[in-house]
């Protein structure tokens, strides 16, 4: 029998930027989640065997908000056995552009366009409240004047 290493789940996350058509910036999405935990989150889910964190992300983003992202850069990757409460995920979190109205589907009942300053971090799912500041604290955050 081969050897089956226990390994941690591996997903990936989205920190989407809004653009507008004229290029101004909009805000960022966070969907409302079907299945538990309920709550809001940033778009995201599992990797797939035999998929790339980046094609993962991809999926992902369009499966959840309707958006086709650009994914600008990796930000960080969070691992903290204890980061869900379901059993112990690594999350790939990269930094994402994208244009258009973001609609909730397959696990998103919503997805919604929030301003930095709007964004209800105590009611956010997992750690993506500690996601976020580290984000917004970013000085080589894309959309840091904006």
């Amino acid at each position: 029998m081969p050897f089956q290493p226990k390994t941690p789940y591996l997903a990936v996350d989205g920190i989407i930027n809004i653009q507008s058509e004229d290029g101004k910036f909009e805000g960022i999405v966070l969907i409302e989640r079907k299945y538990p935990p309920v709550g809001l989150a940033l778009p995201g889910g599992f990797v797939e065997v035999g998929e790339s964190v980046e094609r993962a992300l991809l999926r992902e983003m369009k499966e959840e908000t309707g958006l086709d992202v650009v994914a600008l850069r990796q930000f960080r990757v969070y691992s903290d056995p204890e980061r869900d409460p379901r059993f112990h995920v690594v999350s790939v979190v990269f930094e994402c552009v994208a244009r258009g109205i973001p609609r909730g589907s397959d696990d998103a009942k919503v997805a919604r366009i929030y301003r930095y300053d709007e964004v209800p971090l105590d009611k956010l799912v997992f750690d993506h409240s500690e996601i976020l500041r580290d984000y917004l604290s970013d000085k080589s955050a894309v959309f840091r004047g904006i």
